[in-house]
């Protein structure tokens, strides 16, 4: 059989073994190429749901981080190391509502105290946060932590003024607006938590604030399923005082809802006060402890007197820093007294040389009260008053 003269240069290139080799190494490198190649374009291409649900099944994951062209960004998930676990682990459940215009005027509550969160952190609402895979991680400048400590109360108790306060300390780092993640948002996880948080640097506190956790009946479970150690901060108030002033706030956004006087009685003649009205139920302190209790030892628990941080703000300060295992930095020379406000105010503000005093939100005047209905309501909330000293072993005095 004749063979062209092609056919004659293959089959002696070929019956050589050296070449024989490279022949078989060329191929296989090409068709590793061809493999590389197709594995990455499938997942440059996979569709968007098909990651989420795989994202979804790992744990610690955060589903709908995605690239800005849409997509998920793959190669941050494969380069992230996991994240380490902290110890592992809706406003106020109202109990039941007498009528649908107690109802609506809660839902209003809620709306003003949003807007008011957004007034008091100095900014627009706060977006939901789409973290990249390595922001926990230290870059140079610190790293996110979950909180060591949070001011978990009371709703116009001074928890603002407090905050703003203690972002005067060097080794304190807070995040502006209430995350209320222990509350609203517990189903983003902790690692959605964690990225709302400030970096810190090593032996910086991160702290956060919100008000409403101390009378969530889900929150001291959740926050110690976060972290055992975590403290606790809670800033309270003569609690007659503290419902007029929770009345206020609600009146400054909804000018139409009922009278202070006819949302605090079931019935005026009797002087039966409604306790399922949020103004009136926060102030029950010793009741919304009680669950703290469960879960937190009362030397993690540190009660600051709102009527103390405006008459001797630096008092107070002073042992809020020793609780938190701080140096006292903040002192006297830091603030100065606003006639107009009837508060005090920062001679210096975190990260300015101006002073600064709360916004427009804060020192409201309060509507004028019947001193009858001011008594009933000193009388309702006497008994629980001496229940809440007796468990602090503080006297608040406000009886």
């Amino acid at each position: 059989m004749e063979y062209s003269p092609l056919c004659h240069s293959l089959h002696a290139f070929c019956s050589s073994p050296v070449k024989k080799k490279l022949v078989l190494l060329s191929i296989m490198f090409l068709i590793w190429v061809y493999m590389l190649y197709s594995c990455v374009g499938y997942c440059s291409t996979m569709p968007s749901s098909v990651a989420d649900g795989y994202r979804a099944k790992e744990p610690g994951s955060a589903v709908g981080r995605r690239t800005e062209g849409g997509r998920m960004d793959v190669v941050s998930r494969l380069l992230a190391a996991p994240q380490p676990w902290e110890d592992v682990e809706s406003d106020y459940e109202e109990p039941s509502i007498r009528t649908a215009a107690s109802r609506d005027l809660l839902n209003n509550e809620l709306d003003a105290d949003r807007a008011d969160e957004w007034d008091e952190a100095r900014g627009a609402p706060p977006r939901a946060p789409q973290p990249s895979a390595m922001s926990s991680f230290s870059n140079g400048s610190g790293s996110k932590k979950l909180p060591q400590a949070i001011i978990i109360g009371v709703k116009k108790g001074g928890t603002r003024a407090l905050l703003e306060f203690l972002r005067v300390h060097p080794d304190i780092r807070a995040v502006g607006a209430e995350p209320h993640f222990f509350d609203r948002n517990y189903d983003n996880g902790l690692e959605w938590y964690r990225d709302l948080m400030p970096k810190t640097l090593e032996g910086q506190i991160t702290m956060e604030k919100t008000p409403s956790y101390f009378v969530t009946r889900e929150a001291p479970a959740r926050i110690s399923a976060m972290s055992r150690d975590t403290k606790l901060i809670v800033v309270v108030r003569d609690p007659v005082t503290r419902a007029i002033s929770d009345y206020t706030q609600t009146l400054s956004k909804k000018p139409d809802i009922p009278s202070f006087e006819s949302l605090t009685f079931k019935n005026r003649t009797t002087g039966l006060i409604d306790t399922s009205w949020s103004a009136v139920q926060i102030g029950i302190y010793a009741k919304h402890l009680d669950n703290w209790l469960q879960y937190f030892p009362m030397e993690q628990i540190l009660f600051v007197s709102g009527e103390r941080l405006i008459s001797d703000p630096a008092g107070e300060l002073g042992r809020v820093q020793d609780f938190l295992g701080l140096k006292r930095i903040i002192t006297d020379k830091h603030f100065y007294f606003n006639q107009t406000k009837g508060f005090p105010c920062l001679k210096k503000a975190e990260g300015s040389s101006k002073p600064h005093c709360l916004g427009k939100t804060k020192g409201r005047t309060h509507p004028n009260i019947h001193p009858e209905v001011v008594q009933r309501l000193r009388d309702f909330y006497r008994p629980f008053n001496m229940k809440f000293y007796q468990m602090t072993g503080h006297n608040f005095g406000w009886d």
